[in-house]
């Protein structure tokens, strides 16, 4: 069983990633509902929710990349 290294790097990308997301998505809503009389509230909201399920998705997705690369039994090529 050999580990896929192109793999390995996309997933480790990818958490990479996920952490950036991890602390930009409570930023924006931390200021969006400190500013809650503010015009752009709405929007600065809509972006901190977006920045928030990126991380949840990216995660879940950089996870599964890298069990794909350690655990596979023959690399997978173009996923």
């Amino acid at each position: 069983m050999a580990t896929d290294k192109t793999l390995l790097m996309k997933g480790l990308r990818r958490l990479l990633i996920t952490l950036l997301l991890l602390f930009a998505g409570p930023v924006f809503l931390y200021q969006a509902f400190k500013n809650e009389d503010h015009p752009l509230f709405i929007p600065v909201l809509i972006i901190g929710l977006l920045l928030a399920g990126g991380a949840i998705f990216m995660g879940f997705r950089g996870i599964r990349t890298l069990m794909r690369a350690l655990f596979a039994d023959a690399p997978a090529k173009g996923r």
